[in-house]
This record gives structure tokens, sequence and C-alpha cells, in this order.
């Protein structure tokens, strides 16, 4: 992990992805993060009979796991001690319920004023959609993400959480700024209390409001020119294209608009004509006719494997990449140049190595090449139930 958020300290309160990835994203960046789990864990844990999913895994590594359940008395005074030791507490419970556990924000910035409070909900804090429950699919179709992703011709739900991780990349990026301000409040205009010490701020983000707001292109289109975009407005605008090549392998093509581009395309197809063909021959008219450009470059594709087309277009500076599938990706050489995958002593398995994709933020040219892997269960009770600190860096 990369220091610069070293001796923040965060208490994560949450549960699948919103809260566990805006943690984790503090905590690849170094801050000090503690897990607070429920006795039986973050439901994201189950697994084949297990607590350590996949699931878990992608969004836990770089922190502490403690068991409290706070409508126990004595956990609820170790969770309190907790929040009073913290700089940021995050939450993703479905408005109110934080109150009903003794986690509302009144209750624990009266513990600890500096505090900042990062609430993360489906709909918002009220309104009338407050109390639907929300997950990633309900988010992205809410926003109108989800209508730019399915193909018509074939209806279904694609590809991983988005609406999801984008949230928790929100909460992470408000509560960096309110880390922020906070630092600097000992000089106006920082937010400060009554009695003049800086404060905390309570920050919040929706996945509506998060994926709505990823969503801004759509939404610019349609006030600025009254369009509806579609699943293919994107890619015909910036002729984007995957083709299938003779080894059954794809690759993509994203030619966006410089003549030399589509020039390069012309001579490794060997048709150097190609795009005197009025049909192609200028911008407009590919995005017009870019489904009788998909069959025509369709034909060309299927005549050479993968490996030559990347040759090919390489050579001819021509914007392309192999469409992997994920299990090629850590054989890459660019990927094996930039160290992009990492590992750790696996927690539960010893000698085992666990392995993730690093944090692609770098800080003067250092790599965040070190990682710790994501808590068993309750790995950290005992330090925490007999009065040890659960913070990596104490206070000066």
């Amino acid at each position: 992990m990369t220091g610069v958020l070293a001796g923040v300290r965060v208490l994560e309160h949450g549960t699948f992805i919103t809260g566990p990835a805006a943690a984790m994203l503090l905590a690849d960046l170094g801050a000090d993060v503690v897990k607070v789990e429920q006795p039986e864990g973050d439901p994201f844990r189950a697994f084949r009979g297990g607590t350590y999913s996949p699931h878990y895994q992608t969004y836990n590594r770089n922190k502490k796991s403690v068991r409290l359940d706070t409508r126990k008395p004595d956990d609820l005074a170790l969770f309190h001690k907790l929040v009073g030791e913290a700089d940021v507490y995050i939450q993703n419970f479905r408005p109110g319920v934080a109150e009903k556990i003794g986690a509302g924000e009144t209750r624990l910035r009266a513990l600890n004023p500096q505090l900042i409070y990062c609430a993360i909900s489906g709909f918002g804090p009220d309104g009338p959609a407050a109390q639907r429950p929300s997950y990633d699919s309900v988010a992205q179709a809410a926003s109108g993400f989800l209508k730019l992703l399915v193909n018509p011709a074939n209806p279904r739900v694609v590809g991983p959480a988005l609406a999801d991780a984008i949230t928790g990349f929100y909460a992470a990026y408000g509560i960096l700024g309110a880390l922020y301000e906070r630092e600097r409040a000992s000089s106006p205009p920082g937010h400060r209390d009554r009695e003049g010490g800086a404060r905390g701020r309570r920050v919040e983000v929706s996945m509506f409001e998060a994926m709505t707001h990823f969503n801004l292109d759509a939404f610019t289109h349609l006030f600025s020119e009254g369009e509806v975009m579609g699943p293919y407005s994107r890619p015909s605008v910036s002729q984007s294209y995957v083709l299938r090549c003779a080894d059954g392998k794809w690759i993509a093509l994203h030619m966006s608009s410089p003549p030399k581009f589509w020039q390069g395309l012309a001579q490794a197809i060997d048709q150097p004509d190609l795009f005197d063909d009025a049909r192609f021959a200028t911008r407009e008219a590919r995005i017009q006719n870019q489904d009788v450009l998909i069959d025509v470059l369709g034909s060309h594709f299927a005549r050479h494997d993968r490996a030559e087309w990347c040759r090919r277009l390489q050579a001819l500076d021509v914007p392309h990449a192999p469409m992997y599938d994920t299990n090629e990706v850590p054989d890459d050489a660019q990927a094996r140049h930039l160290q992009l995958f990492v590992d750790a002593p696996h927690p539960g398995e010893p000698g085992k190595r666990w392995t993730t994709v690093r944090s692609p933020v770098s800080f003067d040219g250092r790599r965040a090449l070190q990682v710790t892997a994501p808590p068993l269960l309750g790995d950290h009770d005992a330090a925490l139930r007999t009065g040890a600190s659960l913070w990596s860096s104490q206070r000066g």
C-alpha cells in the first residue's frame, strides 16, 4: 500500500460492496482500517459453507476484522471506544438502521466531534424512494445507465457490479475532501464547531446519485441536444469495434477521428482503397454505416489470428488491444512490466500466497506493491477484547 494517508484511522461498518470498497480505497492509500462485522460476519463472506468468498476478498484487503454486536452493552462500549479513536466512520446501512444499532451520526459525533461520518445509501437519506432496497442492477437501472449496456437483441444484465464499486469511489472521494478540509481547519474558512475546534463533516452519497452522475454524458446529450442515447450511441460516434480473428480470439479497435488511424487500418487489412468507398470515406459516413463496416472488417479479420493482427496494427499505430479473457491479463507483457499483480501470505492457508491487483495509483514513481490479504472473520477480536490497540499508528 502507499502511505499518503498513513496515520488516518478508518472505522468501517460496511457490508457487501459500497462501504467496504470506499474503505479499501482509503486503505490502499495507507489509511489504517478496522472493519466492524456482526458476529456472523459480513454477509458477502458466505461462499460454499465458508467465510472467505472471492466476492468478499475483492473489497477487503489491507484491513483488520473485529466482530461486535452493538446491541450488547459491552460490545457497544468497545465500538464507542473505536469511534473515539477514529478519523472516519463509514456505514452503508439503509436509512435509519445506524440509529437503531447505536451508530447514528448524532451519537457518534458526541463521542468524537472531529469524526468524518460517511453514510452510503441506495436512494438517499430521505424522499419517496429512501427506504427502497437497492443493489447494483437497481441503481444502474434507475440512473438510466443500464439501458446503455443491455443489448436490445438479447436483453439481459451484463458485466460486473459497476454501481456498487463506483459508489464506493465517490464515497472515498468525498471522504478525502472532508479530511483535507479538516486538516486545514486551523485557519479560516475551515469547518469548525462552536468552540472553534476542527470538526468533521457528514459525507453522504447514494448509489442512485453516484450512477446518475457517472452517466453524465447521457444527460448532457439529453439537455443540450434533446438526444436520448442508446447502447450503440457512443460506440458509433467513437467508432469502436470488436472483431473475431481466425483463431476464435477477439480484438478491439477504437478508431476515433484522426485520418491516420483509418489509413493505418486500411493498410493493415491490405485494402488501401477501402476508405475511398463513399460509405466509409468520412467520419459521418462511417457513423451512419457502422453496421456495414462491421461486416466488412469482420470478413478481413477472420483471415489471421489475433497475434498477427496485433503485430500489424501496432506497427501502423492503430489504437487496438486484444480483448482478453481475465486469465490472459496477468501474462500480458505490459501488465508484468507495471507489476500490476501483487501477492501476500494467505491468512487461512499457511504456505499459500494470496494474489490481487495492486492500486493503480503511484506516487513519485513508487508503485503500491505491498498488500495485506483480507482478514479472516474476527482476526483481531482477541486484541480488541484484551485492550490492545488495533491501530497500526499511534497518536503523537
